[in-house]
């Protein structure tokens, strides 16, 4: 494989999934949708749960919006990066993924495409939203919008690549919905993405409070948290990358036409 080959592959993957992401109106429009009214809505009915100054000088109805934000900018990510493994699903069920797979370069760097053409679409739309969550009063450092463009890319890799590892097992799109809700929201709500995780542990949810801590998720948010305020977060960048590295190995193993074989046949590996 050529560099040439390589990124003349990763344009036309990329550039098939904007292409269809520009023509489905309503993807963007749920997508930003679904955080906006958890911002709204959500944060109105809990303004006064904490009492501490989260990011001050804010009063206490900005300070939660502010602090929820990050979270759900992770959302975001979290439910394209499912929707990309949706599309996996029904490429396969279609033939696209069957010929694109057998294009002449290496198994790994065409799901490579596919991941950073999702992570695109993640970070584009994260972006999106935080225009709609600056018209709602979420004051963000001005560069908090530079900075945090490598903590979303991170977060969407790590996200989409999960994505990437459940397609493989999701085998029909009836079984796409009930998957996801295994995922989503148990990855969403045991984070730091609505509540910091030390409430956790103040009100006695020990349990929740460990798992919490390793929830990948939770990392995501905390690099993106942190990005916006111009601060670097190492713990969570080794962890997010760690998994993303690990969750896109497990994948491209899966995809491995030989190990499919193998197992259809019975025969050990």
């Amino acid at each position: 494989m050529t560099p040439a080959h390589a990124l003349l592959a990763l344009n036309a993957v990329a550039g098939r999934e904007v292409a269809k992401f520009c023509r489905q109106y309503g993807r963007l429009f749920s997508s930003l949708v679904r955080p906006s009214l958890w911002l709204i809505v959500f944060a109105a009915g809990f303004q006064n749960v904490f009492g501490v100054a989260i990011i001050p000088p804010y009063d206490t109805y900005i300070e939660y919006r502010v602090y929820i934000a990050p979270g759900l900018l992770g959302m975001v990510l979290l439910f394209n990066g499912m929707q990309s493994s949706l599309a996996m699903v029904y490429d396969r069920e279609m033939g696209m993924m069957r010929l694109l797979l057998t294009a002449p370069l290496p198994r790994w760097w065409l799901l490579f495409c596919k991941l950073a053409a999702g992570t695109l679409l993640s970070v584009l739309q994260a972006y999106a939203f935080l225009l709609v969550a600056a018209a709602f009063g979420v004051e963000i450092p001005a560069g908090g919008w530079l900075a945090v463009l490598p903590a979303l890319a991170a977060g969407g890799l790590m996200l989409g690549a999960l994505g990437l590892l459940l397609s493989v097992y999701v085998k029909q799109l009836e079984n796409f919905a009930g998957t996801m809700n295994f995922v989503i929201f148990p990855m969403f709500f045991i984070s730091s993405a609505l509540y910091p995780l030390w409430k956790l542990r103040e009100s006695g949810a020990e349990i929740v409070w460990h798992i919490a801590r390793w929830n990948p998720f939770t990392h995501a948010v905390e690099l993106i948290r942190y990005a916006l305020y111009g601060r670097f977060e190492p713990l969570a960048c080794t962890v997010v990358l760690g998994s993303a590295a690990l969750f896109f190995i497990a994948a491209t193993l899966g995809y491995d036409p030989q190990r499919g074989l193998l197992k259809r046949s019975g025969r050990p590996g």
